[in-house]
């Protein structure tokens, strides 16, 4: 029997998603990392809905661990595909999630964007992203 270790990036799954979320709040302006984690599911299930079932599991792919754990949870797959839009009307998609408890700035997606752009491999995400429908690199496009 051939003994497979556990893949670095499960082992320290906890660390990089708490670094992940220092940085997307340190980014966004945010104060918490409650607040933090809900705009970032927020922007992952705006993102989400976009996405064909198997583009969805490609990009999922490209994500660390817990993101992409967050990216498929309590997922509709028969929820109907949302077109891309502009990213002010994405943005306030993410920011209706939770109302009451989001406190998401208009700047969400890039924000995001930002902070994930640091944490996954670049050139695997730019694959990734080159093979989804038009509209997804846009969507992870920071200014």
């Amino acid at each position: 029997m051939r003994l497979m270790p556990i893949p670095m990036d499960v082992q320290h799954a906890s660390e990089q998603f708490e670094s992940f979320l220092a940085d997307a709040r340190d980014i966004s302006g945010l104060a918490t990392r409650n607040q933090t984690y809900t705009m970032v599911q927020g922007v992952l299930q705006v993102f989400r809905r976009r996405l064909s079932l198997a583009d969805a599991i490609r990009f999922a792919g490209a994500l660390p661990p817990i993101l992409r754990a967050i990216f498929v949870s309590d997922w509709d797959t028969d929820e109907i595909r949302a077109p891309f839009g502009d990213l002010a009307s994405m943005a306030q998609e993410a920011q209706a999630l939770r109302r009451d408890h989001n406190f998401a700035p208009p700047s969400c997606i890039g924000d995001v964007a930002a902070a994930l752009r640091k944490h996954v491999d670049a050139a695997d995400f730019e694959r990734v992203l080159a093979s989804l429908p038009d509209g997804a690199a846009e969507f992870w496009r920071i200014s």
